[in-house]
């Protein structure tokens, strides 16, 4: 690639809706260009920064509810000078990506995917040749964005074109597809076309666009359905695309929406190509069973302020949508458990309004007993089937409303995921709605999953009710089962489907035949695509299913159901969560290459970019911060320095600990953000010598947005628990996440930020040629600290806030070359040591020497307590 054009970034985070973000415009910023373009003008300028998007189409073909969507935007710069331009979609979580490719200069880069171990041994930074190269990477809370920047060559055109595809779910009596429409400025190709293919025909088609005025969408929407297919066509022109007459900005900044449902005349949708079969069943003439729910609800009190708040509007609304013929109770889970009634009472008016008013004015407990709680919910349904026979056909259901965090009773998460296990026995399902950022989803989808449910976020930033609209609907009203497989030995001519079922007073059973003339008749009509699709619906539904199982088990059960859904993600080219995507002919000096991720739904909100080029250590650059003259820090055989602007002077101690302890060094009680440090021993060691230690691994948190750093002085790895991406000392980055940004500094330093909070360095230091340390260890220095709270604690955090002391009696000591004196400090009088340390935070080879006075004995009299005091069992 032309040293002009340069990978700046690939963007990933999670969504739970279906949604598709579509984004290509320039980066702004930058100056504008004079255009020499010969493209021929329409009527108003549609270039911005000299760079136009000449064509952004979407493309999407269904055939049997398998959704295929091809996203290709062509983006061109006009101007004298390389600019940079951005591609972004929005894909819905479910969705996996299968294809992408870029075209650049006459260059085409195409992306191969592998499994991801194997993509990120190879991948450490994503660089090619050129300026602002690098990659992005983010785990967003509800969606999954892909994003690349590119810089473009003084008069060329780059093209993008992205693939994914997903199984469409029927909810509500219909099937969805949303596009979220925001290309940020005026396009002079925009189109989406939706090609609809159903065998048993099309029953209804509607589009509508919440940007749109309705005359507008009248002219600009085409919507057509007859038989088997349907199609949609949204083509505006410029001047439809404008926000005014005379605006040069896009009014396309919303919804696009295309809703369909199939025709259910036949019972049985069954169809077999190429060795594989799909049965889609959703018979219209059932009714709606009625149900036996018991609330199980957290009022613990991690759950104050707005999780209590959307607790209790979240069970208004789910109890607002209960019918006449339901039965239902409340639990309460606290330090203790309490039930409302102890057993099911009929939803009648009444008692929905007795338990609205109960839900109202409960109040919050302490402790968390999650483990009782579920019990005693369990309990009151299973006494259904011995108590009150009569209400034995109606669907049970359980549902929690937690944060997930037991603290109380049984607390190991394994144990009560094998109580409720045991005490369920697959007889009704455990729905889990989780609240808030911290909350341990993991653990709430694994129980839900075990026990033939859900689990879903609900966010604290968004209205409860909103949430959960349509709580039991989406489940329980007008979905739909899907079967598919692959058929043995070439028997699909005498293939057939018995379906049998039963529920309150109502018997189903059917057998669906093959038509094998209609088959020949619907692949002459769809071809090939038809074939393809229902393979690859077999595909997408056994690989969610098996990454599903894999949750519910571990040791050899899990490595095998893990390699069976990744052979089969390469095998049909998706992206999973076991696969990552690498772009062919993209790649650094090291060959390194950029990838494209899924991330895990328990991700927290993150972003990362990593550029190309390391700055010179000489030169200024935007991602390196202007530390401060004196700094507080700890470093080598780990010195403390202890800068006291106060006096304009330092003080200074050892800790003489063990390899393997780890020491406290900033802990903020009001926020839990810490800093912990955990020693490590030299590794050439003379006989005689001082067994000196230093710091060989950090910790870094801040809970408040679930964020974690593990520093080494080999790796840097983001929120490890949950099996975040892991960089190296040679990748140059910046990170981002929710008020946390990092900046990695390549082989020298990384620079940690936090809102509200502190700015802190994290230092490399290499074994180099005549050291005399043969270890690698790091040093970590305060850079800010005035935003942390006066309960700041830790070796290093005792001092954030102001510390007086005073010295006298300066005098000659037993080392002749060094003077002792007496110190008054925290009202206790030291003798402490005039001499001389090392600042590492700017010249991490050499240091800056800074003089303070050390006080001996692992800081005895300067530190609160003793140093023992911070030594704690684990680095987070």
């Amino acid at each position: 690639m032309d040293g002009a054009m340069g990978l700046r970034g690939l963007l990933l985070c999670v969504y739970l809706v279906s949604l598709l973000v579509l984004q290509a415009m320039p980066a702004l910023g930058s100056a504008t260009g004079r255009s020499k373009s010969s493209e021929k003008r329409q009527a108003v300028d549609t270039a911005v920064d000299g760079v136009f998007i000449r064509s952004l189409k979407v493309n999407c073909k269904v055939t049997s509810r398998f959704a295929h969507y091809v996203v290709t935007s062509q983006v061109v710069n006009t101007a004298n000078e390389a600019r940079e331009v951005a591609f972004d979609v929005e894909i819905p979580k479910t969705a996996f990506i299968s294809d992408f490719a870029i075209t650049a200069d006459g260059n085409a880069f195409i992306g191969d995917i592998k499994d991801k171990v194997t993509a990120w041994k190879q991948y450490r930074k994503a660089a090619i040749s050129g300026e602002n190269a690098g990659l992005v990477r983010a785990s967003g809370r509800t969606m999954e964005q892909f994003t690349i920047h590119l810089t473009v060559n003084p008069q060329s055109k780059v093209t993008f074109q992205l693939t994914y595809e997903e199984v469409l779910k029927r909810k509500l009596k219909q099937y969805e597809i949303v596009i979220k429409v925001k290309p940020k400025q005026l396009v002079h190709h925009f189109e989406i076309d939706v090609d609809i293919f159903e065998p048993q025909g099309i029953s209804k088609l509607d589009a509508q666009a919440s940007f749109l005025p309705k005359e507008l969408a009248a002219q600009t929407i085409k919507k057509s359905f007859s038989g088997k297919k349907g199609h949609v066509l949204f083509r505006p022109t410029v001047s439809q695309q404008q926000s005014c007459p005379t605006c040069s900005t896009s009014l396309l900044n919303g919804h696009f929406k295309v809703t369909y449902d199939v025709s259910r005349d036949k019972i049985c949708d069954l169809l077999v190509a190429n060795n594989h079969f799909a049965h889609f069943f959703a018979p219209h003439n059932l009714t709606n069973m009625n149900k036996n729910v018991v609330f199980v609800i957290d009022i613990s009190g991690s759950m104050r302020g707005q999780k209590v708040k959307q607790t209790k509007e979240a069970l208004l609304k789910i109890l607002g949508d209960m019918q006449p013929g339901d039965y239902f109770d409340l639990v309460l889970f606290g330090s203790r458990v309490q039930s409302w009634k102890g057993s099911l009472v009929q939803a009648s008016e009444a008692n929905l309004q007795a338990a609205k008013d109960f839900v109202r004015r409960f109040s919050l407990d302490e402790a968390t007993n999650l483990n009782g709680g579920l019990l005693q919910g369990i309990e009151i349904l299973n006494q259904v089937q011995e108590s009150l026979p009569e209400l034995s056909n109606h669907a049970s259901i359980l549902i929690m409303l937690t944060d997930g965090d037991p603290t109380e009773g049984v607390t190991d998460r394994s144990q009560i995921l094998k109580n409720v296990r045991n005490a369920i026995r697959g007889r009704f399902p455990l729905y889990n709605l989780g609240f808030g950022h911290n909350v341990d989803f993991n653990f709430l989808e694994v129980m839900s999953m075990e026990n033939n449910g859900r689990a879903q976020r609900i966010y604290e930033d968004r209205d409860a009710t909103q949430q959960l609209q349509g709580f039991y609907s989406q489940y329980y009203e007008g979905s739909e089962i899907v079967v598919a497989g692959r058929i043995a030995d070439n028997k699909q001519s005498s293939f057939k489907a018995d379906v049998r079922a039963h529920g309150e007073g109502q018997e189903f059973s059917t057998t669906c035949l093959v038509d094998e003339e209609e088959m020949k008749k619907l692949l002459r009509e769809r071809g090939h695509m038809l074939e393809n699709h229902v393979e690859r619906l077999w595909a997408y539904l056994t690989i969610q299913e098996l990454l599903a199982k894999r949750m519910k088990v571990d040791g050899e059960e899990r490595a095998n159901l893990s390699s069976q859904a990744l052979r089969m993600s390469l095998d049909y080219g998706f992206v999973t969560p076991l696969t990552s995507m690498s772009i062919r002919g993209m790649a650094d000096q090291d060959g390194l290459k950029p990838i494209i991720d899924k991330p895990s739904e328990d991700s927290p909100p993150l972003a990362f970019v990593l550029s190309a080029l390391q700055p010179s250590p000489t030169r200024s650059s935007s991602n390196t911060q202007r530390l401060p003259d004196r700094v507080t820090g700890v470093d080598t055989d780990p010195h403390f320095i202890i800068h006291v602007p106060q006096k304009e002077d330092a003080l200074c101690f050892n800790i003489n600990e063990e390899p393997g302890v780890i020491l406290s060094l900033v802990q903020d009680p009001n926020t839990g953000f810490s800093v912990n440090g955990q020693l490590i021993g030299n590794k050439a060691r003379s006989p005689g010598q001082h067994d000196g230690t230093y710091f060989g691994r950090l910790g870094i948190a801040n809970p408040a947005t679930a964020f974690q750093l593990e520093v080494t002085p080999q790796n840097i790895t983001l929120n490890p628990g949950s099996g975040g991406p892991v960089f190296s000392w040679r990748d140059q980055a910046v990170l981002r996440q929710d008020g946390v940004v990092v900046t990695i500094n390549k082989k020298r330093n990384l620079v940690l930020s936090v809102d509200d909070g502190g700015t802190f360095e994290v230092v490399l230091h290499r074994v180099w040629k005549g050291s005399s340390v043969h270890q690698d260890f790091l040093g970590f220095y305060v850079l800010d600290s005035h935003r942390m709270s006066a309960r700041t604690h830790g070796l290093l955090g005792q001092f954030f806030h102001p510390i007086g002391f005073e010295v006298s009696d300066i005098h000659p000591g037993s080392d002749p070359t060094k003077l002792d004196a007496t110190m008054v400090v925290k009202n206790r009088r030291l003798t402490v040591t005039r001499g001389l340390q090392k600042d590492y935070s700017k010249d991490p080879r050499h240091g800056a020497e800074v003089s303070c006075w050390f006080i001996h004995n692992n800081g005895a009299g300067l530190i609160d307590g003793a140093y023992t005091d911070y030594i704690i069992s684990d680095i987070f």
